[in-house]
């Protein structure tokens, strides 16, 4: 095994030790697999654990890397797979009770990416059944573990439940996830990592389970900002650059180069430490150069109360079980189930007018937004619960949507984000600082982010090691 530090390594400087030969795609591999023997089952990220599939294909990387051929940055580098996603070779379970029909194993776009460049999948991680739900539970297949409190089980942050958890744990160095409402970025800011929700239609979603047609897209976590855009500049079908490149270009921007807008609607019924937390960073953001002022933003008021009666995902959920997957309607999650009537039961005009509000919703919040590079406020106002916590269903759907508020703005007004962890709450569980920015600007999230984090630092600089990872 190499003696290069893997753990506080960018993917970057991994993929240049690689063509260095100072670190093998089996030494990532056997990292990885070290790491998760190491702690066992107590973090349970992961559906489908595949050890001897994972060293295979790092031999391959390997292999065409000896052989003179560079695919590219991601070639032998872990990454793990949110069970939505179809991934050749492995079943798709879509967090049900058993597998899904053979054509949820066909790999998508993004799943090609990472392919075409011959990174490595460590494995399918859990995922809340088909992706209806903000806290990470699953009652078929457990739920995985939040690394960030020692002694109590809390959620993760759902519904790419495992995915931040599968890089703590150090068995993967980039993770899939997708977001309807929040399912990456929720996840993300639970356990301090680094989320990213791609603008709608920047990513194709072919080849995952959908939930919702209209608001659902493809996305990853990361350790840190940086490993965010080299990965972003890896899958994006509009990148044209080397990611090296387009790495470099969005590093040059500094805090200084943005008007952010703080909105103090983010900032609502938030646990103890979760608002102080995040002004905090502004504070330090503002005095390293940022321009932050305050803005007003009335369509999320809208947006919310739109999401609160089902929104698009809810209906759009309903049809695809019934038309799609009417098999798999019995075993749905009780929490799931419990709802599904009500989403069943909304009729046509209804689903229409919601459509047409939202686009009008959509119109005017570019307005809003007018003048400011990106406007930011907490990822999520709650403390991540323990499942105890949750176990009933009254409190279940009130964290659930505790958690999913402020998210779910974003997918329901057609914008982009990206969450990075900024400060730990009074309960010690980490705090996002939400980075959302209009449509198509991915880009400039990225780099608002980045150079952000030049100033705040990455988790492990800021916020330490979790207690189940030390």
């Amino acid at each position: 095994m190499t003696e290069h530090n893997i753990d506080t390594s960018s993917i970057e400087s991994l993929a240049g030790a690689m063509r260095d030969g100072e670190v093998s795609a089996s030494d990532l591999a056997e990292w990885s697999i070290a790491n998760r023997e190491l702690r066992g089952e107590t973090l349970h990220a992961y559906k489908t654990w595949a050890p001897d599939r994972f060293r295979a294909e790092a031999a391959a990387a390997d292999a065409v890397l000896a052989a003179g051929i560079d695919l590219g940055p991601l070639q032998g580098i872990p990454v793990a797979v949110k069970d939505l996603y179809g991934v050749a070779g492995y079943p798709t379970f879509a967090g049900c009770p058993r597998e899904l029909p053979d054509k949820w194993r066909s790999e998508g776009p993004v799943v090609r990416a990472l392919r075409h460049q011959l990174a490595t999948v460590s494995g399918k991680t859990h995922t809340v059944q088909f992706a209806f739900g903000a806290l990470g539970t699953n009652v078929h297949w457990g739920t995985p573990r939040n690394p960030w409190d020692g002694e109590n089980h809390r959620v993760p942050g759902g519904s790419s439940a495992g995915a931040g958890v599968s890089l703590w744990e150090g068995s993967a160095l980039l993770a899939l996830g997708s977001d309807t409402a929040g399912s990456v970025r929720m996840p993300a800011s639970f356990t301090g990592t680094v989320g990213v929700k791609t603008s709608k239609g920047r990513w194709s979603t072919a080849g995952i389970v959908p939930l919702s047609t209209t608001l659902d897209t493809a996305g990853t976590l990361t350790r840190t900002v940086t490993d965010a855009v080299l990965a972003f500049a890896v899958i994006d079908p509009q990148v044209s650059e080397p990611a090296h490149a387009f790495s470099h270009r969005l590093g040059t921007a500094s805090p200084a180069d943005f008007h952010i807008g703080v909105c103090d609607w983010y900032f609502a019924d938030c646990d103890p430490g979760v608002a102080e937390g995040v002004k905090a960073a502004l504070d330090e953001l503002a005095a390293a150069g940022a321009r932050i002022s305050s803005v007003e933003v009335p369509e999320l008021e809208d947006s919310i109360a739109m999401f609160k009666r089902g929104g698009l995902a809810a209906p759009e959920f309903a049809s695809f079980i019934n038309n799609e997957m009417t098999a798999f309607r019995d075993d749905l999650d009780p929490n799931v189930a419990a709802r599904f009537e009500a989403m069943e039961s909304v009729e046509a005009g209804e689903y229409m007018a919601r459509c047409s509000q939202r686009l009008d919703l959509v119109r005017r919040v570019r307005d809003s937004m007018a003048g400011f590079d990106a406007i930011v406020g907490p990822t999520i106002a709650i403390t991540p619960p323990t499942v105890d916590e949750v176990a009933d269903p009254k409190s279940y759907h009130r964290a659930n949507m505790g958690a999913s508020r402020n998210t779910s703005t974003v997918n329901m007004l057609d914008l982009c984000a990206v969450t990075m962890p900024v400060a730990l709450d009074a309960a010690g569980m980490p705090v996002g600082l939400h980075i959302i920015c209009p449509l198509g600007e991915d880009e400039t999230a990225l780099a608002i982010a980045l150079a952000f984090e030049k100033v705040l630092g990455t988790a492990r600089q800021r916020l330490g090691v979790p207690p189940l990872c030390a």
